[in-house]
């Protein structure tokens, strides 16, 4: 039982250890027991220090709604991720380069230009609209890529690639006389998480919720289609609807995700991987464990964007993919040969 629990507690630990980092640092360090006396008296309702006052701000009304939507989109995006790659049985089945957040910043863009935040939908339309790009993307690239009722790796990395490179260029073709909002979307297209205070946390946490929450109940469904469609049809497991709802659950939980965050690659690649490596295949255990390592990683991985050219920030969608394009290539080096996971 010691050892079931292990991973989940050293993910845990990682988890605290990137959200108090991801709160400390900045162009203004705050020492990590001052955030927790500041956390202790908000919770308990005693007023805080005048002089502590600015740090106060800091803290509450900037640091930690961007750690919260860090944390949320390493999360989504390492569970869809795991989600994608136990549906085709492909190790290289990921949000980024199968096009589905290529796909769904597409959506994003196109909801921002026509203004819908201003709709009857609120905040909730641009998460919306990237949900639907998202699932329209997803929906092509399976359709393109399999061979009867196989999926091989050459075929969805080439459907995932044309996919994306067409979303990308109407994405770019939108942004050619963009003014005001879309000029702010370039940092988007980075995986900048430029948006900051509580409103783009409170936009994305349902459909994070719900993505995430469905994926969790399909971990024995994603063991056994492990086994092949035919397999598991024979095993009584509805093959078909078990596909919707995870191609859905996992589409909407991505394009949340990048709906603020903008298009950050390869999370849902290497997190799976490692978690798989290191303590197995078994999707009940892998699924929750993708899911905090992911929201872990990602805030070091921002805490990383944020002091390499300190006082200057770089966008975290650049360190993910100087770390995610190696390891690219060293999980397609290794599948060579193996026709199904």
């Amino acid at each position: 039982m010691k050892r079931t629990a292990r991973p989940f507690w050293l993910s845990l630990v990682i988890l605290a250890v990137a959200l108090l980092l991801s709160v400390a640092v900045g162009s203004v360090f705050i020492p990590p027991a001052q955030i927790l006396s500041l956390v202790g008296q908000r919770l308990s309702g005693a007023q805080p220090d005048p002089a502590s006052l600015p740090l106060a701000t800091i803290v509450f009304s900037l640091r930690l709604p961007r750690t919260a939507l860090i944390a949320l989109v390493g999360a989504a995006l390492a569970g869809s991720g795991a989600g994608y790659q136990g549906l085709f049985r492909n190790p290289l089945a990921d949000p980024y380069l199968i096009g589905v957040a290529s796909g769904a910043g597409l959506g994003a863009i196109i909801a921002i230009s026509l203004g819908w935040q201003g709709s009857t939908l609120g905040m909730f339309a641009v998460p919306l609209a990237a949900f639907l790009a998202g699932l329209i993307t997803v929906a092509v690239v399976y359709e393109l890529a399999r061979v009867g009722r196989t999926l091989p790796v050459t075929n969805m990395l080439l459907a995932g690639v044309a996919v994306s490179s067409f979303a990308t260029a109407m994405t770019s073709f939108l942004m050619i006389n963009a003014t005001g909002e879309l000029r702010r979307a370039l940092v988007f297209l980075l995986g900048g998480a430029a948006a900051s205070g509580w409103q783009p946390v409170l936009s994305i946490l349902p459909y994070v919720i719900i993505g995430l929450g469905a994926l969790l109940l399909m971990g024995h469904a994603l063991n056994v289609l492990q086994f092949g469609d035919e397999q598991a049809q024979q095993l009584g497991l509805p093959v078909e609807r078990v596909r919707r709802v995870i191609i859905v659950a996992a589409s909407l939980a991505t394009a949340a995700a990048i709906s603020y965050a903008g298009i950050i690659g390869f999370v849902g690649l290497i997190v799976p991987h490692v978690v798989r490596l290191l303590w197995g295949p078994d999707y009940r255990r892998l699924l929750p464990l993708s899911i905090v390592t992911g929201a872990g990683l990602l805030l070091l991985a921002d805490v990383l964007a944020r002091v390499v050219m300190a006082p200057a920030e770089i966008p975290v969608g650049i360190v993910t993919a100087l770390a995610g394009a190696p390891f690219f290539l060293w999980v397609l080096r290794r599948s060579k040969g193996q026709n199904a996971w």
